[in-house]
């Protein structure tokens, strides 16, 4: 007869066992420091001119984090503190900064011209690429982003501002949607969160 504590001992190495056998096969959910979307049925993709006339998508930076900002360059604070934060989080990730694309998509499309855009991204970081949508297909492509924005009259017809959602959405290496980075969260938290995603 096999005595009681011997099978209690079997039963409880069996169970560690399998625990950490279990613990094997688990993979240990990444904690980002934005808001993870992963697996959203929204933002899912565009199909924009950059602000050096080529046809852009998604699939053209595949291999790299890419980070879409909503705004306009005439923003006077929300829209450069993000720029600003991006490229910030750029340079912390160091030789990894390669491998991050930020893209600026334009919710101004009658004053952020081609020639206007492109000076507004240099002032951040000469990679970052600013995107244009045309006026009747801003809309559509803001509604597929879950982006709110309105246009706000001023005291001429040119200087009107805009009202709009500020958020950065963070794509990873496959170009799929993974993380909602609210305005304010800050350079180290972002780079933090690339460096996850490309580590994937």
């Amino acid at each position: 007869m096999i005595p009681k504590t011997l099978t209690r001992r079997a039963w409880g190495a069996g169970m560690a066992a399998m625990a950490l056998a279990l613990s094997g096969c688990s993979e240990t959910p990444v904690a980002f420091n934005g808001i993870d979307i992963t697996g959203a049925d929204y933002a899912q993709g565009f199909s924009l001119t950059d602000h050096n006339g080529q046809a852009r998508t998604l699939a053209d930076f595949k291999g790299q984090a890419v980070v879409v900002f909503f705004g306009f360059t005439q923003c006077p604070d929300v829209c450069p503190t993000s720029m600003s934060e991006l490229a910030q989080a750029k340079l912390l990730l160091g030789e990894q900064g390669s491998r991050l694309q930020g893209l600026f998509i334009s919710i101004d499309p009658e004053r952020d011209t081609p020639a206007i855009m492109k000076e507004y991204m240099a002032s951040f970081d000469p990679s970052f690429l600013a995107l244009y949508a045309k006026p009747d297909e801003l809309p559509a492509l803001a509604k597929s982003f879950k982006v709110y924005y309105k246009k706000v009259d001023g005291p001429t017809p040119t200087s009107y501002t805009m009202d709009h959602s500020a958020g950065s959405y963070v794509f990873d290496p496959q170009g799929r949607i993974r993380i909602y980075h609210r305005y304010g969260s800050g350079a180290p938290a972002l780079a933090n969160d690339v460096k996850a995603l490309l580590a994937e």
